[in-house]
């Protein structure tokens, strides 16, 4: 069956809702937590928990990818530097990603569901395409992610070995941007998020479900797990490659404290002058960042649609 829309696939394949049981009895009725949550709500909720777990599995492959970034150093090296920062320093900074990539996520694919079916009500009888409609919901969504880049810049900062002496933890951080430099210093990066965020979005939106469908027909939910990890996982890792560039920019400006607010091409150029003008340096750590995305990517969506049919 071909699928035109960009649809979850829990959507385009209703599935009998399924109650969480242990030792026989159930711990949650089917459907009370949809009835309760909503039809829409459910879809942040899902989007939250997904998120949630990924970041508590993937949080020291991130460090180490973020050290590539900054530094433009090799892997073995970011890890041996992570080694000297020590056990203790490992998680250091889990706080804002765990925030705000739960929250992010969420807002990803609830208001994706919220603004396609608001545009979709609109666009009746118009002739808009619905794949044009969905596109500009997704890119929507993604934009709106952008209000929470707060979490990204103080991860950031938490996670530069350069910032350990000055910034105590997440609160710390947050309190010490505002006294000092106010609401605007929080938002230093922001250009190469909203780059990233909207054609990303309508990119992962628009191909999941052609993905899937070349993937062997699954027969049980375990094989709906793996074909939803499998789609979720090869689009992130191919993303993750796309839009690499504009990460080491967010990196780099990000890293910065106080100053001019440099425009993100000027970021790219010395970035780029201090690699020797050379693109594998310019991708150093993208191999990382794509095994990274494939695992996060993977779990985030396998999560996503098992949750959904069970909610």
């Amino acid at each position: 069956m071909a699928v035109s829309t960009m649809d979850s696939e829990s959507a385009r394949t209703p599935q009998p809702q399924a109650a969480l049981t242990k030792g026989g009895h159930s711990l949650l009725p089917a459907g009370a937590l949809s009835t309760s949550l909503g039809s829409e709500g459910k879809h942040y909720v899902c989007g939250s928990i997904a998120a949630f777990t990924n970041i508590v599995v993937t949080f020291p492959i991130q460090k180490v990818l973020f050290r590539q970034q900054l530094h433009g150093v090799l892997a073995t090296e970011a890890v041996r530097q992570l080694q000297r920062d020590g056990l203790r320093n490992l998680y250091r900074g889990l706080l804002p990603p765990l925030l705000q990539k739960s929250t992010t996520v969420a807002i990803m694919f609830g208001l994706y569901e919220d603004f396609s079916r608001v545009l979709m009500e609109r666009a009746k009888g118009s002739g808009v395409p619905e794949l044009v409609t969905r596109s500009f919901a997704a890119a929507l969504a993604g934009t709106a992610e952008a209000f929470l880049m707060p979490f990204e810049r103080v991860q950031t900062l938490l996670q530069d070995h350069r910032h350990h002496g000055r910034f105590n933890n997440t609160a710390h951080t947050f309190r010490t941007l505002l006294t000092e430099y106010g609401v605007k210093e929080c938002y230093r990066g922001l250009v190469p998020i909203l780059l990233r965020n909207g054609p990303s979005n309508v990119l992962f939106f628009g191909l999941r479900g052609p993905i899937k469908e070349q993937l062997p027909e699954a027969t049980s939910q375990a094989g709906h797990l793996v074909n939803d990890f499998v789609c979720g996982g090869v689009l992130g890792a191919g993303l993750g490659i796309m839009f690499y560039p504009l990460n080491v920019v967010k990196s780099r400006a990000q890293s910065q404290v106080g100053g001019a607010f440099q425009p993100c091409r000027e970021v790219l150029l010395t970035v780029w002058r201090e690699r020797g003008g050379s693109l594998p340096m310019l991708f150093r750590g993208a191999h990382l960042n794509y095994h990274r995305s494939l695992l996060s990517w993977g779990i985030i969506n396998a999560t996503y649609e098992l949750l959904l049919k069970l909610i």
